[in-house]
């Protein structure tokens, strides 16, 4: 491969596919990839389009989304030997350039074993896990990957652990509760063959619910009879984590997403499953009793990720590389992220 400033097409396909594959709220993928081969640089934009209006109304989501997709696309880069110099929000005036991604030569650290095939192999587990604990150094690694991305991964303690459960059922019920949110969940719940292909969770991908109540694992369909969904007994002492950052404006939710993913990837090279409980943070209020004590400050919680050995669960539909690249002048950046304008959101920058 050249290690000039010009990229070949097979190798700006792979990094959009790498990016592709990363996680995102309701699997709506909202992102979308303009390539300058003359640069060597990818941009990264907000599919406006795909946020969603009621749960994710200030784009938060939106953005730990796509810095999950930058992260992967960084990991791609050093792969094929390239090191990728990485901007956020470069342009104040367009705010929907998230990211641009320029690769220059030579990696200048070598890429951590295993986490470019770890982001083939990550989806979320929405399945029981065993009550078999992970290793202190898995936790430590973990930790560091969190760290490595300017964030934070807290394991809470059993309390802990207890409380922030306790806050994610009282999410999960009011989630279901409102109507609009509920309207909206159920929206994202596609099966195979449903338009448009390669978005939203498949029915097989949604998991179970779990029979002692304990464990809050969403009901994408938001149904409000919880009887009637399937359920199956989840583990008796789950392991909580909680990323966080000291910050919370746009580019530090960017950084939470590149974050998160880092940690997703080393749990997968480690054979570790990981399912999102998102719901706590999608209400302010609840939010602010996540956010965990670090070196003596509140952190912003911008995830809880439960952790353990289990299966590997179905994986999600994917949007093909050419459904996600555009050669169109981005005319679109006075359009809104989830049900706020972008240009409201320069202040948070």
């Amino acid at each position: 491969m050249s290690t000039g400033t010009t990229l070949d097409v097979s190798t700006h396909d792979k990094l959009v596919a790498a990016a592709v594959v990363a996680p995102s709220i309701h699997n709506t993928q909202p992102w979308r990839f303009r390539i300058r081969p003359d640069t060597g640089t990818l941009e990264i934009r907000a599919a406006a389009e795909r946020g969603l209006r009621h749960t994710d109304p200030a784009g938060r989501a939106l953005h730990v989304s796509v810095g999950c997709a930058l992260l992967n696309v960084r990991v791609a880069a050093a792969h094929f030997g390239r090191e990728p110099v990485t901007r956020l929000l470069p342009r104040p005036d367009r705010p929907t350039l998230l990211a641009t991604v320029r690769l220059a030569g030579p990696p200048h650290s070598p890429l951590v074993p295993g986490l470019y095939d770890a982001l083939w192999q990550r989806h979320s587990s929405r399945f029981p896990f065993s009550d078999r604990p992970l290793p202190a150094g898995v936790l430590t690694e973990l930790s560091e990957a969190a760290q490595a991305e300017g964030a934070a991964l807290a394991v809470a303690t059993p309390d802990e652990a207890e409380r922030v459960l306790r806050v994610t059922r009282e999410a999960e019920r009011r989630n279901t509760a409102d109507v609009d949110r509920a309207a909206e969940s159920r929206r994202w719940v596609r099966e195979p063959g449903a338009a448009p292909a390669g978005l939203g969770i498949p029915s097989a991908a949604q998991g179970h619910q779990d029979f002692r109540g304990h464990v809050p694992m969403r009901d994408f369909g938001a149904r409000r009879h919880p009887a009637v969904l399937p359920a199956r007994p989840y583990e008796t002492h789950p392991l909580i984590a909680v990323l966080s950052t000291a910050h919370d404006r746009r580019a530090d939710w960017l950084r939470a997403g590149q974050a998160l993913e880092r940690v997703l990837l080393v749990a997968t090279a480690h054979g570790v499953r990981a399912s999102l409980l998102h719901q706590s943070l999608e209400w302010p209020d609840l939010r602010a009793r996540i956010g965990p004590q670090a070196n003596g400050r509140r952190g912003h919680a911008q995830m809880v990720v439960r952790l353990g050995y289990g299966p590997e669960g179905p994986a999600s539909p994917r949007r093909a590389v050419r459904e996600v690249l555009t050669d169109t002048r981005d005319l679109g950046d006075v359009g809104g992220v989830g049900g706020r304008d972008l240009r409201d959101l320069r202040d948070l920058r």
